[in-house]
């Protein structure tokens, strides 16, 4: 039976989902460490409302997950890794009375994209900062493309020529489209890709109903993305 973007729901993570998201993780990243139930019990001690899934309605398959946690950012270098933001996938470096949302992961079933499961993971990261108050999110996106074009442009050309949308990347691409704007690029974001290569772009998205002029840059230094929904 075809698959309809109906069928399937977003709500916060359980215990009990651990299994399939260990699955997906082993899917999404077959050259990478996967999830494990260590991490993902650390994630609901932590910080349980920033834990997302999105699963089948009737069987509960889980088809996507999201995963984040506060930080303080002035606590961390612009080029940390994400080992660092996160605490080696624990979270336990999450910080009540910071005030921006780090997106420490997306991942969507590949069988499964096109049904606008992406999308409604991030809508439930923005709902959630709006709830909480906070200013921002912000996230290591991997440069999930990169490896194609390595050859010919460093990381940093390859981002400017996605924020001008002459290239298109799986990842960042589908990241700019939903409101996010890049900060830096970052090498060595991640130890265990051969997609990226180790890299990320980091990336920002501002929670309007709080955020004040002075809470803008005055630009950014890739440029601004004009076609962010």
């Amino acid at each position: 039976m075809e698959a309809r973007a109906d069928d399937y729901i977003v709500r916060n993570t359980r215990l009990s989902d651990a299994p399939g998201i260990i699955e997906l993780s082993r899917l999404v990243y077959p050259h990478s460490p996967s999830w494990n139930e260590t991490q993902l019990a650390s994630h609901l001690r932590v910080f349980p409302e920033g834990q997302f899934v999105a699963i089948h309605r009737h069987t509960g398959e889980v088809v996507g997950m999201a995963a984040s946690l506060i930080v303080l950012w002035d606590e961390y270098d612009m080029e940390a890794s994400w080992r660092d933001f996160t605490d080696a996938g624990m979270f336990t470096n999450h910080n009540p009375k910071g005030r921006t949302l780090y997106g420490a992961e997306v991942m969507v079933h590949p069988d499964f994209q096109g049904l606008g499961i992406g999308s409604r993971l991030y809508q439930a990261r923005r709902e959630l900062v709006r709830r909480l108050g906070l200013l921002r999110i912000r996230a290591g996106a991997r440069l999930r493309g990169y490896h194609r074009y390595a050859d010919r442009l460093s990381p940093a050309e390859y981002v400017r020529a996605l924020v001008r949308g002459e290239l298109v990347d799986p990842t960042l691409t589908f990241q700019l489209r939903r409101g996010f704007q890049v900060l830096a690029v970052v090498k060595g974001y991640l130890r265990y890709d051969p997609e990226s290569l180790g890299n990320a772009a980091v990336i920002e998205w501002i929670n309007p109903d709080v955020a004040t002029p002075k809470d803008y840059p005055a630009e950014y230094p890739f440029g601004t993305y004009r076609n962010a929904s």
